[in-house]
């Protein structure tokens, strides 16, 4: 047979497939239904990250270099503190303890911290008298982030009395272990953009792979083989089916919420990796499948390993070694990289190339397991 005829048959069997995909009534509801809940999700995640941590303060208890450094609300590079001055102690507990935002370098913001310094603290040092300084902290503050106050306001109430500290200062050394990501902050929205692109590939491998079962408890795989069409074509067909779906799908939902960046070719190669990969998945879990329990389960049994790459990707840095090795990691991190990071192909050739060695294992292991099934019939 000619390569041309060969082509005709391979399109006719995946046309098939996909009239029977959309006769399927839980496909076609679940699938639209799984694209607009997606889609919503992404539009109402924020797209901004806010990288500082708003400190106010009533500081005229305060002398010297401390009243100086609470004259501006620049934020300081080096700490990521924004210092916002109050005129009262009441405005402070009021921004702090019940949410009230208030106007912060032409925006609002609202304030995680309040410190309120006394009129009288100075005299009172002085005198040796006993004065109260008030830290509002909101419990999202990290805990650091409080021990730092609390420690600043001791140094503070320390120098101004006079007193030597009760301990020598070591001297610090900051070292980052992993990137560095600070003023590199991933949006929430970039955050699970890469899981959402997952689920929906993943997803779509559980759709082929019902498709594939069907065929092969109604052998209808062993009519279609004798037919002119080869075992070959059966599989190439079945591949092409769930590449289809799965990048489809995928690419109108990345469309829909502006992943497509400066990249938009990259990004698309690395879905059309995952996309193969997950074509793999679901001819192994339809080959494998006795009923349509059965194949949804084994379905799982591949989809939730597969979603923790993009599990991590919620936070950045917290993959381990061995979620380092499973087969997504690598386009993942691609489309992390390009929607999160704006990274080119360079960025990224290593990760490329990770997905297209495991993108060729997994399917041609699915090839070899349904042909096997296939001839068995």
């Amino acid at each position: 047979m000619t390569l041309s005829r060969r082509a005709a048959v391979v399109r006719a069997i995946v046309a098939k497939d996909l009239r029977e995909f959309s006769r399927d009534r839980l496909w076609m509801v679940l699938t639209p239904l799984m694209l607009v809940f997606y889609v919503g999700l992404l539009w109402l995640l924020p797209n901004t990250v806010e990288e500082s941590i708003n400190v106010g303060v009533y500081a005229r208890g305060l002398t010297g270099q401390f009243a100086e450094a609470f004259d501006s609300d620049a934020v300081s590079a080096e700490t990521g503190l924004r210092v916002v001055p109050f005129d009262s102690p009441e405005a402070l507990e009021a921004a702090v303890v019940d949410g009230t935002e208030v106007e912060v370098e032409g925006g609002t913001h609202s304030v995680e911290i309040g410190m309120v310094f006394p009129d009288d603290l100075a005299p009172s040092l002085a005198a040796g008298e006993p004065a109260t300084v008030s830290i509002y902290v909101d419990a999202a503050v990290p805990a650091e982030v409080q021990t730092a106050m609390s420690a600043f306001v001791r140094e503070a109430t320390y120098a101004m009395a006079g007193v030597e500290l009760p301990v020598s200062q070591p001297q610090e050394e900051l070292i980052v272990v992993g990137e560095d990501r600070v003023g590199a902050q991933i949006t929430p929205q970039d955050r699970m953009t890469p899981l959402i692109a997952v689920m929906v590939l993943l997803v779509e491998s559980m759709a082929l792979a019902g498709l594939v079962a069907v065929e092969i408890q109604s052998r209808t795989a062993k009519a279609v083989v004798t037919s002119p069409a080869s075992v070959g074509d059966l599989l190439t067909a079945k591949g092409l089916t769930g590449t289809v779906l799965a990048f489809s799908q995928a690419g109108l939902v990345l469309l829909l919420v502006g992943a497509f960046g400066p990249e938009p070719l990259l990004l698309a190669l690395a879905l059309l990796i995952g996309s193969v990969m997950t074509a793999g998945f679901g001819m192994l879990a339809g080959s494998a499948g006795r009923d349509f329990m059965t194949t949804i389960f084994i379905s799982m049994v591949f989809i939730i390993p597969m979603a923790v790459p993009a599990i991590s990707a919620l936070f950045p840095g917290a993959a381990s070694a061995w979620v380092q090795v499973l087969p997504t990691y690598g386009f993942i991190e691609t489309i992390v990289g390009v929607t999160a990071y704006g990274e080119s192909w360079a960025d990224v050739t290593g990760f490329l190339l990770m997905s297209a060695v495991w993108c060729v294992v997994i399917f041609a292991a699915g090839w070899f397991i349904l042909r096997r099934r296939v001839e068995a019939l």
